[in-house]
Order: structure tokens, then sequence, then C-alpha cells
């Protein structure tokens, strides 16, 4: 088996900005595991907040070189358990390479991921779409160039009811709330009456990620259900989640891949928790294989790929919240 790796530097259609930073470009890199004739993808982006570059997933990538090219005929559970003593320093690394290795597996099987899994896609959720902080006038402006039925808006600012309620006047579309840690518990539990009646499905993390006297006074409170993101990161995490939010947002980035992934979702599930997950500004690699956990899912949002001006890569199709796998098999995707 052959490791190939790609860098890229993914542009935006637009100016991205959330309660911490704001971004025109998402640097990314893109694993290739090759045997034969079959190549398997999978990515993972940079990102500050947690301390991940491409670079730093390159470098750890490549010195264990000599251990992933030896491993083509293990199961991906097998794969991931090898790998994961080497990386657990740098999850998005190791998600990478999971997503590369399912995504050869499977081929090599003849399989698209969740035939390979045995999940029933009949009842798969919508993706949401997600408008970033902005001017009022330039986040109804992005709703109209992309008309949807679920919009996940990023909040985080001193006008947050205000510009919930100039966006509810152009849509009739469900609303699904990503504060990303920029509020108190106070002001929770008194926005969450107010976006309640304004058409507000959730809210995700609210309140900063180890705050869990203050995640559990919210739980108790809150008018909507509260969903962990920055707070559930990887599987220890949605025991300690349980009892604290209502859902858990698994990225597959921050956990290692869909191996530990569809471990988490499994748990959480049984938990009685809600289950979503969430992307990065991903090309349609990382995005497509979010597609086949979604038989998993109460929630995703999978709509990295759409935020930017131009994709490197062919996968799934999303039109109008609606994910249409494709035909190869594998996670379905192909470079461009």
């Amino acid at each position: 088996m052959n490791l190939i790796l790609r860098p890229f530097e993914l542009k935006l259609k637009h100016t991205f900005t959330i309660s911490r930073e704001s971004y025109n470009t998402q640097p990314t890199l893109i694993v290739e595991l090759k045997d034969g004739d079959f190549s398997g993808y999978g990515e993972a982006t940079s990102n500050p907040y947690y301390g991940t570059t491409v670079q730093k997933m390159t470098d750890d990538i490549l010195r264990i070189k000599h251990i992933i090219e030896a491993d083509s005929d293990k199961t991906p559970e097998a794969f991931w358990n090898e790998i994961y003593p080497h990386l657990k320093h740098n999850m998005f690394a190791l998600c990478a390479l999971d997503l590369a290795y399912n995504d050869l597996y499977a081929r090599k099987k003849g399989q698209k991921l969740f035939e390979l899994w045995n999940y029933n896609t009949k009842n798969n959720p919508l993706t949401d779409y997600t408008i970033g902080i902005d001017t009022i006038d330039k986040m109804v402006a992005k709703m109209k160039e992309l008309p949807w039925p679920i919009y996940k808006i990023k909040l985080g600012t001193k006008e947050d009811i205000a510009i919930v309620e100039a966006l509810r006047q152009h849509t009739d579309a469900i609303f699904r709330i990503d504060a990303n840690c920029g509020w108190t518990v106070d002001e929770t539990i008194k926005n969450a009456i107010a976006l309640k009646a304004l058409g507000v499905e959730f809210l995700e993390q609210p309140l900063k990620a180890d705050d869990w006297d203050a995640h559990k006074a919210v739980f108790k409170k809150s008018v909507l259900p509260i969903v962990a993101d920055e707070s559930c990161q990887i599987e220890e995490d949605i025991d300690k989640c349980h009892n604290h939010f209502h859902g858990v947002n698994v990225k597959l980035v921050k956990c290692g891949g869909l191996t530990s992934a569809r471990r988490m979702l499994t748990k959480a599930r049984t938990l009685g928790m809600k289950t979503m997950v969430g992307c990065m500004t991903e090309s349609s690699v990382g995005i497509s294989a979010i597609a086949h956990l979604l038989p998993l899912l109460d929630y995703v949002d999978m709509d990295g790929a759409l935020l930017l001006s131009e994709d490197i890569a062919q996968g799934v199709i999303i039109k109008n919240g609606v994910v249409e796998y494709s035909h190869l098999n594998g996670a379905g995707v192909s470079l461009i």
C-alpha cells in the first residue's frame, strides 16, 4: 500500500465568520492510500482552535509511513487500533488516514461504505446550510443566494436576537443556532426563550467547552435542546456529555475518523441522546465520508463543500438539503 499526501488551499465563496475567527481560505490535507488498482481518499483541514496545521499533520503521518503502508489487509477497526497510539496527539491526522483506509477497504470489497455497514439510507436526515456571522443584509443575501429548508446560523454577537428576527422575515426555513462558546448561562437561557418563538430547532455549544457546571444549569433550564460540539471531541466525552447536553455533534476530525465516530454515535443513541455529525469547511472528500453515517443521525451539518468557490473533488451531491450518493464504491469520491 502506498501513501500519498496532497495539501490544498480551499477558496471560500464568502468570508466565513464565527464568534472567534474569520477566514477566506481553508488549508486542507488530502490523504490517498493506494493498493494496486484501488485508491481510498481521506481529508482533514487545519484548525487554529485545535492547534492543527497541514504541516503538522503531514509531519506526523510521514513519521509513521512505514507502519501505514504495511497495513493494507487489515479491517478498518484493526487499522485504526494500530495507528491510534502513534497519532492520539493528532486526531485530525488520524481522521484523514482512517477515512482513506475505510474508503479503500470498501472499494476493494466492491461496496459503498453504508452497504458494507448494513445501514438503511431510506430515512436520511436533511443537511442544513450554514450562514456565518455578518451584517444582516449580507446574511439575508446568502440565504437568498441558496434557498434551503434548514439554516444553521452562527451567532455570538451583542445583537443575536435581532439578527434572527431579521432573518426570519425572509424565510420559513428551520433555524439552528451555533454560538461557538460565545454565550453565558443567563444569555443562553434567556435567548432560548426568544429563539424558540422564532422557529429555532436547537442550540449548539452556547457555552465554553469545559464549563460543565454551566452546561448542567443550561441543560436543566433551557426551553430548547442543547447539542454539544466543542465539549464532545473524543469517545470518552459521550459519557461526560450525558445529562449535560440533549445531543452531541460528532466531528470526524476531532474524534479520529469514521471508525471512532460510529462508536460514539452508537453510544450516544444507547444513552437516549440526539445524534449529529458536523463538518469543517471541507472538500467533497470529507463531506462524502459523512454521508455514509446519515442513517445513524437525527441531524447533520455537511455543507462544507457548498461553501467553497471551487471544489477539488467529486462525491456526494446535495440538492435542497437532500444527499445523493455517488455511483462509486467506498465513500464515493474522486479528485478533480
